[in-house]
């Protein structure tokens, strides 16, 4: 088996792309509006398909898709796993690639716009609060459970970038998830706190003050104010300071765009963001913990100081994938490959 990986690994190597020669996945061109490249087209016998869905949760419609297996029986008994987006990201982008990959291995998934997000409702627009991720998670796991043949006793967990750090916030305290995966995980509290790197530690206070004006003014009938809502050139692009902002405007903007995908949030969600953090408490982790990150990614910092912290569990694993960085594990076959391989690997042994 690890023969196989290997060169499967070392086949996409050959025959991949860099991150300079991206090809466009059009979500024009599927009618699923998925933005991923080998993506589903259409649902046909003895095939992966998919299948949108909507739910309620806490008074809000949750738009979703759930992926079956090939020769999907609604009569067996299937391993599941929940997948949680990206910030920024909506279902039809790396969320989905790696939702219908674990479908290729035999698994049913689910992966859902965050409320007040994407295609799912709520009001005002992009509302980022560390609670309502969470919550949303719980709720993939609420709905996947009653789903015609899910074994909800073999769930899993993956989340990737900002959902890999509410993941591990959500797997704290639901121990429906039998194990959990994170790929790039994006610890978002720390960030919107402390700054990328760590770069804007002068600034807590100000930004503060912003977030609570911004409150102040939601709060008086205002209009919502927004930060991270920026339309840049391609010269400004270039010269954003950090690889994971340069690479991810080219991801989310160009060649993975989806017009559900924003960047923006709204500022008083940093009243909550700046007081949250994905390691706290992560000791009462004690199910399987894959944690897996590029080593070239500029974010690792983030999941090199969350592994060490999550003591709850015996059976954890760090899984680095040389030459990554951290939006290549979103899309770049080979690095897309390797972390599939982690993950088969993974899942079959703990769900």
């Amino acid at each position: 088996m690890k023969n196989t990986l290997m060169k499967a690994t070392l086949m996409s190597a050959l025959v991949g792309l860099s991150a300079g020669e991206a090809a466009a996945a059009d979500y024009k061109k599927n009618p699923f509006t998925l933005a991923y490249d080998g993506a589903i087209t259409k649902n046909e016998p003895g095939t992966v398909s998919i299948h949108p869905v909507s739910y309620k949760l806490n008074g809000l419609d949750i738009a979703a898709n759930v992926y079956t297996p090939a020769n999907y029986d609604a009569n067996k008994a299937y391993p599941t796993v929940v997948v949680a987006h990206p910030n920024g990201g909506v279902k039809e982008q790396v969320a989905g690639l790696y939702a219908q990959r674990l479908a290729e291995q035999g698994y049913i998934t689910i992966t859902a716009d965050a409320a007040f997000q994407g295609a799912s409702g709520g009001q005002p627009r992009s509302i980022d609060k560390p609670a309502y991720r969470i919550e949303d998670i719980h709720g993939m796991a609420d709905f996947i459970t009653q789903y015609a043949g899910v074994d909800g006793k073999r769930m899993g967990l993956l989340g990737i970038c900002g959902g890999g750090g509410y993941s591990l916030a959500a797997a704290q305290t639901d121990k429906r998830f039998k194990s959990l995966a994170t790929i790039s995980m994006f610890n978002a509290g720390r960030v919107r706190r402390n700054g990328y790197n760590d770069s804007q530690l002068d600034t807590v206070q100000q930004r503060l003050q912003q977030a609570s004006a911004a409150r102040a003014q939601e709060a008086a009938g205002g209009a919502a104010l927004y930060s991270g809502d920026a339309n840049l050139t391609d010269e400004q692009i270039a010269k954003l300071p950090f690889e994971l902002y340069r690479q991810g405007y080219e991801y989310y903007w160009k060649t993975h765009a989806h017009p559900n995908s924003t960047f923006k949030y709204t500022t008083s969600s940093l009243l909550d963001l700046m007081r949250f953090d994905a390691t706290n408490q992560i000791e009462l982790i004690n199910q399987p913990l894959l944690m897996i990150a590029g080593s070239k990614a500029d974010s690792l910092y983030m999941t090199q100081d969350a592994f060490p912290k999550a003591t709850g569990t015996k059976d954890k694993q760090l899984f680095i994938i040389e030459g990554a960085t951290h939006i290549e594990t979103y899309w770049v076959p080979r690095y897309v490959d390797a972390a599939m391989g982690k993950l088969t690997e993974f899942y079959a042994r703990t769900l």
